[in-house]
């Protein structure tokens, strides 16, 4: 009962986090490899994304157990509802990280100080929507750390793509972290919690669609410049048919239609995938 109630709080029941984490980590050791990376960094950067996913949720909940208490939608979660305490969600976060740091000593200097600074932001995100209507930026920078980290841990350096794809991502995040937070905005307008949901207010679908685009837009840029077969292109094209089907979701801003276009997210992170593992079988045919 009591592992069942620390699965709930690190999410394990609800993969969508893992996935939208997973996915860009995949296009960058991808991208890094030039086709297929090292089976060992594949299995720390797959095992790291559950375990900081993990971690994040925790630390997140921590954060927010007396402001859960008042959405609906979050009352009844483990530590919210008293289920498990505060010291223990502490001590599985300290773990979690631990264990997540121990993968990342197996790979470069390079890959743990950027990690440094990957577990920073993790732990400052979840406290940000108190003090600023930008915490999906900060989310965006935290799900995105991964991205230079396997470049690093593939090639021992950064190159400027790495980057484009990085900055990528974080407009991707803004904007699905948006969708999400347009679930709770009548909820965290009453209690005084910020996002950029609320900050957009009634051009948040035409800022969603702005970041969207300007994603595509840095992705076509990374496809160009790593000279990307039409198969990736094709992955690319199906994101942003994924994107218009999520505006047609949250057109009258219905929460359950909002969460579930935050969901269809996942979709657009695996054809982008596709496109890219294609691109590479494609090239050597």
């Amino acid at each position: 009962m009591r592992l069942k109630l620390y699965f709930q709080l690190m999410r394990l029941h609800k993969p969508i986090g893992i996935l939208l984490l997973l996915w860009p980590t995949l296009w960058a050791l991808w991208i890094a490899a030039h086709g297929f990376p090292s089976l060992k960094n594949l299995i720390i950067f797959v095992l790291g994304v559950i375990l900081m996913r993990s971690a994040g949720c925790v630390i997140n909940d921590f954060a927010d157990r007396t402001v859960d208490l008042h959405v609906a939608r979050t009352k009844l979660r483990p530590l919210t509802s008293g289920k498990i305490s505060a010291h223990e969600a502490i001590i599985l976060f300290v773990i979690l990280c631990a264990i997540a740091f121990a993968l990342v000593l197996l790979t470069n200097v390079l890959t743990i100080l950027l990690s440094v600074f990957a577990v920073i932001t993790a732990f400052i995100y979840p406290f940000m929507k108190r003090y600023t209507h930008w915490p999906q930026l900060i989310l965006g920078i935290a799900f995105s750390f991964s991205i230079p980290m396997a470049f690093a841990a593939e090639t021992n350096h950064v190159p400027l793509i790495a980057w484009i794809l990085m900055c990528a991502n974080i407009l991707w995040t803004i904007a699905y972290d948006t969708q999400y937070a347009m679930v709770d905005r009548e909820d965290d307008l009453k209690i005084g919690v910020k996002s950029t949901a609320i900050l957009f207010g009634r051009y948040d679908r035409w800022m969603i669609g702005l970041f969207q685009g300007a994603f595509i837009l840095l992705m076509c840029v990374i496809g160009f410049l790593e000279n990307f077969s039409v198969v990736y292109f094709a992955g690319v094209f199906f994101a942003v048919l994924l994107f218009i089907y999520q505006h047609i979701l949250i057109a009258k801003r219905v929460p359950e239609k909002c969460f579930h276009a935050f969901l269809n997210n996942q979709w657009g992170g695996m054809v982008i995938f596709i496109g890219v593992l294609l691109n590479y079988f494609y090239t050597c045919l």
